[in-house]
């Protein structure tokens, strides 16, 4: 059936529009697998080669008629696209002489060609982004044509429909990322004869036609960027970086020292470090960044504080690593190793040593003092004159003994107990206790034993050692007990015998103070105070 030109020409028009207007349709991105879409323009030259004669190849500027097209791109993979490309050309062959006057025509051409494109800019020849981006190209679709002219016989008016095969070559220029110039040569073959509508008994070739363009291509679209760094997340590395943190051309966020902790994270940006510590370098490795390390030369493996600092566990200001004594209780001072200072070099430490001065060489005793001799430590009796408190010679060489004790012992301090036997009042007898015990006192501190070391107390008759109802019972209970003992423990005497009466009570019975003359020793020689 013959089409009229009115038809055919809006039927090759009409393939154009729609392959350029179904590219208008597609939103704005580069042609990659993040742009999958794009749309072509281009002006266009149509030559023909058929029984009539050829012009392939000739682009000389006489007769050269222009046509136009268009194109949409749909990215499959880095290799491939698939497109839909539309030509409308009209063309006159031969191109300066109009077809009346010998043979010849005139046609108003379309093309529309659905076609896979193998890149070369896919990455293993070519980078996706390269400047230069040639392809190849072919497929097939439809020639729609009105042809109109003379055969060299006959004159014709042909309105043409066939099935066309095509391929080509592209060359690329990106001009940036969503911009390109194209040039670009296509080989049409579309199955029919009647363009030029001579039919050849020996050649069975159909009329077929070359068609060279140059256009631009613009890419539509916007990649998916989830996390909106400006890398799209086919490239993005690190898809889920924080907003406005600063990111590389892969995605993740810079890392100005190279330490795999990113700057946004970095403490320590410009100097390598530990992700342990934020970014920060730990020169001496004992997990304490070097800005907040006190002590950043501490050897390795040694255990530190928050500061850095080797731990001094028990705070006496040695280091653990340093202490030979870690266990030191707070406030005791220590030497260079953490130990106890011990002054006098006797064993005890001074926080223990009661006695810190003690001469070098000497015994001592867990508190740090010199040992006493069991026998110098035994409680020792002196006797006093009858019913008085006056010593007895006798009793001389042994408080000389105890004064030269005391004297080879300065930490020590003496206690003397005076008693009495049961004859007579508790008030006299404990008046007379005091007097005896004091009497012996005063003997030693006119030997130079300190009145602070020695503590004279009297128990009268309230702790006697034996029976009262024989002679030699109650004279074995009238006697002053010498103990000593180190200053500052409990007094022996108070520990046997418990606290002695005090001066208060005996003043509240209206006695004299034991350590006063004897108010009643007249009186007893009147009434023959029995002996004490």
């Amino acid at each position: 059936m013959k089409l009229n030109l009115f038809s055919t020409r809006t039927l090759a028009s009409g393939a154009v529009l729609a392959a350029a207007s179904l590219g208008a349709s597609f939103g704005a991105h580069a042609q990659t697998a993040d742009h999958k879409t794009a749309i072509s323009g281009n002006v266009s030259v149509l030559q023909y080669r058929g029984e009539i004669g050829t012009d392939w190849w000739n682009l000389g500027r006489e007769g050269l008629r222009f046509g136009g097209g268009a194109a949409i791109t749909r990215y499959l993979s880095p290799s491939f696209d698939l497109g839909l490309m539309g030509n409308y050309q009209l063309y006159r062959f031969p191109k300066n002489q109009p077809y009346g006057q010998a043979s010849g025509y005139d046609v108003k051409s379309g093309l529309v060609d659905l076609f896979l494109k193998l890149k070369l800019n896919n990455g293993r020849i070519l980078k996706e982004d390269a400047f230069i981006q040639p392809a190849i190209f072919g497929g097939v679709g439809m020639y729609l044509a009105h042809s109109v002219g003379n055969n060299g016989t006959n004159n014709f008016d042909n309105a043409i429909g066939r099935p066309d095969f095509m391929g080509g070559a592209l060359l690329r220029f990106r001009l940036s990322p969503a911009l390109f110039l194209d040039l670009q040569t296509a080989y049409h073959y579309p199955l029919t004869e009647r363009t030029d509508n001579v039919y050849s008994a020996t050649d069975n070739r159909y009329d077929d036609f070359l068609v060279h363009s140059v256009g631009l291509t613009l890419a539509l679209g916007k990649a998916k960027d989830t996390d909106g760094d400006g890398v799209p997340d086919r490239k993005d590395k690190c898809p889920d970086t924080p907003t406005g943190v600063k990111v590389d051309p892969t995605g993740c966020p810079i890392d100005t020292d190279g330490d795999g902790v990113p700057d946004y994270q970095d403490k320590c940006p410009d100097v390598k470090g530990l992700a342990a510590l934020q970014g920060c370098p730990d020169a001496d490795g004992d997990g304490v960044a070097d800005g907040d390390d006190k002590c950043p030369n501490t050897p390795a493996g040694t255990k530190v504080d928050a500061t850095g600092c080797p731990l001094d566990t028990d705070g006496d200001g040695v280091s653990d690593d340093k202490d030979k004594c870690p266990g030191t209780p707070a406030g005791v001072k220590v030497d260079a190793t953490g130990c106890p200072i011990d002054s006098d070099g006797d064993g005890v430490a001074d926080a223990q040593d009661k006695c810190p001065n003690t001469p070098a060489g000497t015994k001592v005793n867990a508190n740090g003092c010199p040992e006493m001799s069991p026998e110098q430590k035994a409680t020792k009796f002196i006797q006093f004159e009858y019913n008085r408190a006056r010593l007895l010679p006798v009793s001389n060489e042994r408080l000389d003994q105890i004064a030269q004790t005391l004297g080879e012992f300065p930490d020590y301090s003496l206690s003397l107990a005076g008693h009495t036997d049961s004859k007579g009042s508790e008030a006299y007898n404990l008046r007379l206790s005091y007097d005896r015990a004091t009497s012996a006192r005063n003997y030693l501190l006119k030997k130079g034993v300190s009145a602070e070391r020695i503590e004279a107390r009297g128990y009268g008759k309230l702790k006697p050692l034996d029976t009262s109802k024989t002679a030699a019972g109650r004279a074995k209970n009238r006697r002053v007990e010498f103990d000593p003992y180190l200053t500052g423990e409990t007094n022996p005497a108070e520990a046997k015998y418990g606290p002695a009466p005090t001066i208060a009570q005996l003043k509240a019975e209206g006695k004299t103070a034991p350590n006063g003359a004897t108010p009643a020793r007249k009186k007893a020689r009147t009434k023959k105070a029995s002996r004490k």
